[in-house]
């Protein structure tokens, strides 16, 4: 894989995208999708997870997210995708889900040409991180966050989507905590 998205920067906050494999759409639930938020509280509370964005989307998950000091990006977002990769699993195994008949073995397919051994795969490898320098970047990523539920025509205006952060910057109540300034940006030449 490419050293192009990795996050080798570590005080350095990053646009993430986290997309399931095959861009299956696993999120349409709740019960996943508040595993998703419940992992990311999880992950700021004791892995050292810092967000400025988020939007979890029908396949994919966006991120403006930094490492406090002390903890590796990459540790975080392995240790996420790991969690929750098996929580999923766990729930469609489990509860009411309507998509299981073709759903487990979709997810068991992805897993054919891995050398370690494992039964599904959610997520895809890659985390297509691009770092933060400017400040127009991150607002730019910020805004492409906030209106990719408007632009799925899931809803009219980013703030009434309720898995974004785009309720915190409207001041609204909100599933996630997230940092409401931009990332201490360090000025290149």
């Amino acid at each position: 894989m490419s050293d192009k998205y990795k996050t080798h920067e570590p005080d350095k906050a990053y646009f993430i995208t986290m997309t399931t494999v095959g861009w299956v759409d696993i999120f349409t639930r709740n019960n996943h999708k508040l595993a998703i938020v419940d992992s990311l509280k999880y992950c700021q509370g004791t892995k050292g997870l810092e967000i400025y964005g988020w939007v979890l989307m029908h396949s994919h998950l966006h991120l403006i997210c930094r490492a406090a000091e002390g903890y590796r990006l990459s540790d975080i977002l392995r240790d996420f995708k790991k969690f929750t990769s098996k929580k999923i699993v766990r729930q469609i195994e489990d509860e009411p889900e309507s998509r299981r008949e073709w759903l487990l073995p979709l997810l068991h397919k992805y897993c054919e040409h891995l050398k370690r051994e494992q039964q599904y795969k959610l997520w895809q490898d890659s985390n297509h991180a691009k770092v933060i320098y400017t400040n127009k970047f991150f607002y730019e990523k910020l805004n492409y966050i906030h209106q990719n539920p408007v632009q799925d025509m899931l809803v009219d205006k980013p703030e009434e989507y309720l898995f974004s952060s785009a309720r915190n910057y409207a001041e609204l109540p909100n599933l996630l905590d997230v940092i409401l300034e931009t990332p201490q940006l360090k000025t290149y030449g």
